[in-house]
């Protein structure tokens, strides 16, 4: 079994910048992709990035292109997600995930094995 820790996020004013970071753990981790969801109060769990663990390929919400970008090391086995001019909107918790088979839809919740136990984003106006 694989385990996902969130860190990273917290209170910042809209305009500003934060890094997500997505810890596994586990006596194996080699995933065919990770991905990052985030889930508003009264909202579906919402696609937001994804890469591909062996070749790093990624895919992005069309609301998050140009400002986001996700990234992983897998000599450390971490996902990051860079957030750059954050919008109130954008207040969520936010999860990472993993898949442990090839795919090609991985912009649904439902692609993913594994979810870590999130962390709140909130920006404030």
């Amino acid at each position: 079994q694989v385990q996902l820790v969130e860190s990273g996020g917290g209170l910042v004013q809209a305009g500003a910048s934060l890094r997500l970071s997505c810890a596994a753990s586990g006596r194996t981790f080699s995933p065919y992709a990770m991905g990052w969801f985030r889930q508003a109060p009264g909202k579906e769990r919402e696609f937001v990035a994804a890469i591909t663990w062996s070749g790093g390929s990624t895919w992005y919400a069309d609301s998050v292109k140009g400002r986001f970008t996700i990234s992983r090391d897998n000599a450390k086995n971490t996902v990051y997600l860079q957030m750059n001019s954050v919008k109130p909107e954008e207040t969520a918790v936010y999860y990472c995930a993993a898949r442990d088979d090839p795919s090609w839809r991985l912009q649904t919740k439902y692609a993913y094995d594994y979810w870590g136990q999130g962390t709140q984003v909130t920006v404030s106006s």
